[in-house]
């Protein structure tokens, strides 16, 4: 049985596995936005599962877009030190754990379900040159991992990640402290949803171990959060515009296959009636089928044909751009990812339309790019190599969608008024290890080119004659 000691591992495994599982349905129900899963609009009671089926075709996924469009912006290309030098140990670490592609993994949980994870550890198969193992990066999921902070300093005190094992048909679960690391397993089960009761866990015959990376290692990536309250994807703010326009696409839909077309109708005309074999229910026959050749005729009196207006989708499809208006401005996506008004725009419009996207993204790239710093710290430790990455980093792509003509052209102005070579290969969005190499070929090729130059033979001064006509 586990101890309910306050804080100790068993502790933090309960408190923090039930804190998780409170939190599933709202992940649950922010990723099957993200996707695009949205929830049907409202229906009668007795409809039917046809009907559905209508209803399904009516979502359109905008929140994709609101989530995506900061993770095309964000790009890390490495670390460099306070004075914009890259590491060599750092840029090691960063193309083992292959975070070019894992860094998108983890902007995109956390944009989409309000955070995500990174959790550093020893490599199993490479070492370091101390024979300490590389540290190992891992990208990981809301769904089964979570930390929690100190109120009063913000720093991570403890981490859980917790997962069901369909092989060996167990839950495992690992806490996280900043001295030791604490394994968890659960009796054999079906799969389902992990139980948090004190007598379903029970620690790992030595699964204890203590480590000297002197800090929690797992590392959170909220989305923007606010002081005091829980991070949210990027897309909370506009759920109930993307609701409404799935309601109002059905509204459309609705009217496109019922009213869009002239309807038909007869009055003073008798119909017959039959009972149907199979149900038992009186019908009524409908001898009037609309087609090109069909004659509609009736022996009845008084008996007339008609038809209806047909309903105008204008009023549908105005309503659907405002909604969709005020959606991206509300969530600060560009208005241009739907241009249907924006026809051969300039690029200066294009960057006034960027500009509180960009805000957004700038805010996405201080806390990320603190996290990363973190997760780098941590790699350090692992490694047992003595560095302090509290004053390193992060070089992020610019993300301004510029022409490569228009940073060209601000380079060489830039280059014109004394700017270095490094610092324009920054501006320009090279990776730290590019910039390195442009700045030591520039300094190869001026170096050659100066050792090509003619030799000044000593004594011979421009101006003076050494002649012996001269000298009678």
């Amino acid at each position: 049985m586990l101890s309910d000691e306050v804080e100790s591992p068993d502790w933090w495994l309960l408190r923090l596995g039930r804190r998780m599982r409170d939190r599933q349905p709202d992940l649950d129900y922010w990723w099957d936005l993200f996707k695009g899963r949205h929830r049907l609009p409202e229906l009668p009671a007795n409809a039917r599962e046809a009907f559905r089926e209508f209803q399904r075709k009516s979502r359109t996924n905008f929140l994709g877009t609101v989530a995506n469009a900061p993770v095309h912006r964000l790009r890390a290309l490495g670390i460099t030190d306070s004075e914009g030098n890259p590491d060599d140990d750092a840029a090691r670490w960063w193309q083992l754990n292959r975070l070019d592609s894992r860094q998108k993994q983890v902007f995109r949980t956390a944009l989409s379900q309000s955070v995500g994870y990174m959790i550093v550890g020893p490599h199993p198969t490479r070492t370091e040159d101390n024979d300490r193992p590389a540290p190992l990066i891992t990208a990981e999921t809301p769904s089964e991992c979570i930390v929690e902070h100190d109120p009063a300093t913000g720093e991570r005190r403890a981490g859980l990640k917790a997962w069901y094992d369909d092989v060996a048909r167990v839950g495992r679960a690992t806490v996280y402290l900043p001295d030791r690391v604490v394994r968890y397993v659960t009796k054999q089960r079906g799969p389902g949803r992990l139980p948090w009761g004190r007598q379903a866990w029970e620690r790992v015959e030595d699964g204890e171990q203590e480590h000297d990376l002197g800090a929690l290692p797992m590392v959170d990536f909220p989305c923007r959060p606010d002081l005091g309250e829980d991070p949210e994807p990027e897309f909370a703010g506009v759920i109930d515009i993307q609701d409404r326009l799935n309601l109002g696409v059905l509204n459309r839909m609705t009217a496109g296959r019922y009213a869009a077309f002239r309807q038909k109708y007869v009055t003073g005309h008798k119909f017959r009636k039959r009972t149907d074999p199979m149900t038992g229910l009186e019908v009524v026959e409908q001898p009037f089928v609309p087609s090109p050749s069909a004659v509609w005729a009736s022996e009845g009196e008084n008996v007339k044909f008609g038809q209806l207006d047909a309903t105008d989708l204008s009023g549908f499809l105005k309503e659907h751009e405002a909604d969709i208006r005020n959606l991206l401005l509300i969530s600060n996506t560009p208005a241009y990812y739907f241009a249907t008004d924006l026809i051969n725009i300039s690029a200066d419009t294009v960057q006034a339309l960027d500009v509180l996207h960009l805000a957004k993204v700038g805010e996405h790239m201080a806390h990320f790019g603190e996290a990363l710093e973190d997760v780098m710290t941590l790699c350090a430790r692992q490694a047992g190599v003595e560095r302090d990455f509290t004053e390193a980093e992060v070089r992020w792509a610019d993300p301004r969608q510029l022409n490569p003509a228009i940073l060209a052209d601000a380079a060489t102005k830039k280059k014109a008024i004394g700017y270095p070579l490094a610092v324009l290969a920054e501006d320009m969005g090279e990776s730290p290890q590019r910039v390195r190499r442009i700045a030591a070929g520039a300094a190869a090729d001026a170096l050659l080119g100066a050792s090509l130059l003619p030799q000044q033979q000593p004594g011979a001064a421009a101006g003076t004659g050494t002649g012996t006509g001269d000298a009678a």
